[in-house]
């Protein structure tokens, strides 16, 4: 398997038995670049959190959280998505606009893309993208 730190690097083959958190932020990477969404940044943190994925879709700045889950046993990966994490993807998400100084009139939104193991699929894993995760 090999591994690149740039935004668009490819995991190659991945297996169940070795997916992880990484793997999956460049599995919902890989999905949403071929979805037509332009990269900007990976892991962009502040002390108020962090965001796995920003990209461009269209004229929408896109705030993205990637979540893996090996078994259902403690929730889904839709399920771990708390109101808790909203509020810190909102706050690192204002930090991301106040360091790149992008205006109030910028379009964003907040996606998630859930990454569990698939037996069913040959690539081992299904992928769900769900738009607009935080609303008004």
């Amino acid at each position: 398997m090999s591994r690149h730190n740039n935004v668009t690097g490819d995991l190659g083959k991945i297996t169940l038995s070795s997916l992880k958190g990484a793997e999956a932020e460049q599995i919902a990477l890989e999905y949403l670049v071929e979805k037509g969404l332009v990269p900007l940044t990976r892991n962009f943190g502040t002390r108020r959190g962090e965001i796995d994925l920003i990209m461009n879709d269209g004229d929408h700045l896109v705030f993205i959280e990637v979540r893996f889950r090996k078994s259902p046993t403690f929730g889904s990966a839709e399920e771990s998505i708390t109101q808790k994490k909203c509020q810190r993807l909102t706050a690192a998400a204002l930090g991301y606009m106040q360091v790149n100084k992008l205006t109030n009139h910028v379009q964003a939104r907040f996606d998630a893309v859930t990454v569990r193991p698939d037996k069913n699929k040959p690539w081992g894993y299904s992928v769900n993208w769900i738009k607009n995760i935080l609303t008004a």
